[in-house]
């Protein structure tokens, strides 16, 4: 690893931004009261946006590195202009900072760090605990309650494990509401792929050692789980129970065929993740596949965000990923390696670490080590030239990494042509169509009930799912998209007063004339400039290519025709504001009625909802409950069961 002063002198001199020499003086004085000491810093511009974070072995050396009087790059330059303050967090070493880093990157999306954004939690198969154990798809935080597999890469790798579980073992997977309320058996006892424990058609002993097995099994102990079901096939058939000897005999050949179709076995039963990275033209690609118990799981495609700007220059010995003074990683070796490292300091704090990380790029970086071993539990060790099967999974890694990051390319190239033909028709004067920023706005409701405005934000050449924004619509007359309109906006803008600089550059309004004079009577009432409003009217039969664009400024209303890539990026975006608006009214109005139907039941309060929730999962559930399950609830007496019966039928 190299500090930042050691590597500045070796980069090629780029002068800096106009920075103001009163403004660079203030700043180098702060550096001078940091100590000699680990921590982490965070620039910050005139607005208080966050620019970057990133860790040093010493403050003073490398906040003081951004400062001098050249810069290893324009990017750079760009950001140092762009400073007004900085903060820093002392650390008691660098590997404390490095985590800080990790989780100050994740966390606040600083605009100039390489950012791996997960919306979503890996998944994961569990299996519950208690008398009858169910096991169940799962997301979110592990518990040492219950029993947990994976994670998994990916929802279909859970769900395929699941079905395995049900042809081989036969466990249940019925919420508790469900099975305890159940007299007869359900349609997955009668096709075999449950063992019907609710209505005692299989003893609890026998029920538990099915559990054991299949923990087995998950935990990859594959033959000890054969070997055991053949024991007991001979058993059958030495007391002459053929049907139960034919029925462990067909769950037997239902495993070998699912060890046989994972063509990926390997004789290890060690948890390991493959992890291949791949950089072309400013665009990185991260395959992880996982491998456990031995079994080959599947694997995922991750990309980075704030690719454009963080790979103009990388950080050496910066965990977390970003830019800094050093100049390195202009290669695609090195750009991978500064990939590489951003992903596992951020993809690895707060989940679990399998033992064994295989990777096709090499880096030395002790500090990352040791905070993954710390974060594990256990000592994390890296393979960069593997043997064997591990080999053949790394190749394969490498190749869907490559195919994955090819047919983005493809796609980024096909959306910046569309985004440069919508600003020279929109915005003619800016001058880095990267930063162009849009927000599409669009109002959704179920004949007035349940309306929701959704804005939707594209950014950097994509859309930003976590700027992502929904807003309830009250007050209004129910319908009223003119009036809805107007309260989100206001909402929206009405606190950009006077801060012009951080207004969108386009906003789109979906509609015709009637939402562009709302936008303009909220525009005009804040003082922001009506250019920016867009009005998009839908053509003929709603069909994609016959919309027109209406201004608010004055110009004419214009089609620019189904063959136009700038109509197609503004129907994205504004499907895409759609898409969100619709689904979140849905998911309000669902609430909305299941709640309204249980508080319109004479004689049940809040107590009461709660426990009959809490007893039957759903107001189906407690529908289809009978008047004597009903009673079983506490503080619900026969004749009120009856009466709560009869209101929901």
């Amino acid at each position: 690893m190299q500090d930042a002063s050691q590597g500045a002198s070796q980069a090629a001199e780029v002068t800096l931004k106009e920075v103001p020499e009163a403004k660079r003086e203030e700043l180098l004085s702060a550096v001078k009261q940091l100590p000699h000491l680990p921590g982490v810093y965070r620039f910050f511009d005139k607005q208080s946006r966050l620019l970057y974070v990133g860790k040093a072995r010493d403050l003073v050396r490398r906040v003081s590195s951004y400062f001098l009087k050249t810069a290893a790059s324009p990017r750079i330059a760009l950001m140092v202009s762009r400073i007004d303050r900085f903060e820093t967090t002392v650390t008691r070493s660098e590997m404390e900072a490095l985590l800080l880093e990790s989780n100050l990157i994740k966390t606040l999306h600083p605009r100039y760090n390489i950012i791996f954004r997960d919306d979503k939690t890996y998944p994961y198969l569990k299996i519950t605990s208690g008398d009858t154990p169910r096991m169940a798809y799962y997301r979110g935080s592990v518990d040492k309650k219950h029993q947990y597999f994976g994670p998994f890469p990916n929802a279909y790798a859970v769900r395929t494990t699941i079905q395995t579980l049900q042809k081989v073992f036969r466990l249940r997977t019925c919420e508790d509401s469900v099975f305890k309320n159940r007299t007869r058996s359900c349609l997955l006892y009668q096709i075999g792929r449950c063992s019907g424990p609710c209505v005692g058609a299989i003893s609890p002993d026998a029920y538990a050692a099915d559990v054991d097995d299949a923990v087995r099994f998950l935990k990859g102990e594959h033959g000890v789980v054969l070997d055991g079901l053949e024991q007991k096939m001979m058993a059958h058939a030495e007391k002459l129970e053929f049907e139960e000897a034919a029925a462990v005999r067909n769950r037997i050949a239902a495993l070998s065929k699912v060890l046989e179709r994972q063509s990926m076995e390997s004789d290890s039963q060690m948890d390991v993740d493959i992890i291949a990275v791949v950089v072309k033209a400013g665009q990185a690609c991260v395959n992880l596949a996982m491998v456990r118990g031995g079994r080959h799981l599947g694997d995922r495609a991750v990309f980075p965000g704030n690719m454009e700007v963080a790979f103009d220059s990388g950080e050496q010995d910066q965990g977390g990923g970003g830019l800094s003074a050093d100049g390195v990683g202009e290669s695609d070796e090195a750009r991978e390696v500064h990939v590489l490292k951003a992903f596992l300091a951020q993809h690895y704090t707060g989940v679990d670490i399998p033992s064994i990380l295989v990777c096709n790029v090499l880096f030395d970086d002790p500090a990352l080590v040791e905070m993954l071993s710390q974060e594990a539990g256990h000592r994390v060790h890296f393979v960069f030239q593997p043997q064997g099967q591990r080999r053949i999974w790394l190749s394969m890694a490498e190749k869907n990494a490559t195919i994955a990051l090819s047919r983005r390319l493809e796609q980024h190239d096909t959306q910046q042509l569309r985004l440069k033909e919508l600003a020279s028709l929109l915005m003619p004067d800016v001058e880095d169509i990267g930063s162009l920023r849009i927000e599409a706005f669009d109002i959704s409701h179920t004949q007035g009930e349940a309306t929701q405005a959704s804005c939707v934000v594209f950014h950097h050449g994509e859309m930003q799912h976590s700027e992502y924004r929904r807003y309830n619509i009250a007050d209004v007359t129910p319908g009223d998209d003119y009036g809805a309109i107007k309260q989100v906006l206001t909402r929206r803008y009405g606190k950009l007063v006077g801060q012009e600089e951080l207004m969108p550059d386009i906003v789109l309004v979906d509609g015709g004339a009637g939402q562009v004079a709302m936008a303009v009577e909220v525009f005009s009432g804040l003082g922001h400039d009506l250019s920016r409003i867009v009005g998009v009217a839908k053509g003929e039969g709603r069909k994609v290519g016959l919309e027109t664009l209406v201004y608010a400024d004055g110009r004419e209303p214009q089609e620019l025709g189904s063959d136009s890539g700038a109509l197609m990026l503004v129907a994205q975006i504004r499907d895409e504001a759609h898409r969100f608006a619709i689904t979140g009214m849905r998911s309000k109005r669902d609430k909305k009625r299941r709640t309204s139907r249980l508080e319109e039941l004479q004689g049940i309060g809040p107590k009461r909802r709660q426990r009959l929730l809490a007893r039957f999962g759903s107001v189906r559930g407690i529908a289809d409950a009978s008047v004597e399950d009903l009673a079983t609830v506490e503080g619900i007496s026969l004749n009120l069961a009856q009466q709560i019966y009869q209101q929901l039928h």
